[in-house]
């Protein structure tokens, strides 16, 4: 497995105050996704090659770059989101909502629906 949960948590966990609900959540859902063994290979590279944009130093916009920081990489994820929207599915969908819930206190309802109806 190329893609180590330990490091796409911890970049959560570390930037947790900047992210958005929705980009933490699509990260999830595009997570969850890669390790569905119902995901082709060529969805997997497209999750590959955006969770690493979302986790590169290099970046359009620098993260670090009050309010407009993240998003670049919101686009980023909602374009590989839309890409791999097929595979994502109920266990997906469940599997991350249950770790944003471990992530994030208080969590808008609406935001993930918003999400889910893009899908």
């Amino acid at each position: 497995l190329l893609l180590k949960p330990a490091r796409l948590f911890k970049f959560i966990a570390e930037h947790i105050t900047k992210l958005k609900t929705k980009l933490i959540y699509s990260t999830l859902l595009m997570f969850y996704a890669y390790k569905s063994p119902n995901t082709p290979a060529w969805a997997r590279r497209t999750i590959l090659g955006a969770l690493a944009y979302l986790l590169s130093p290099i970046d359009g916009l620098p993260d670090l770059t009050p309010f407009i920081g993240f998003t670049d990489d919101m686009g980023v994820i909602s374009f590989g989101l839309v890409t791999i929207a097929c595979y994502i599915d109920k266990d997906v969908r469940q599997q991350a909502r249950h770790k944003l819930s471990e992530l994030v206190q208080n969590i808008d309802e609406s935001e993930l629906k918003s999400v889910d109806d893009k899908l």
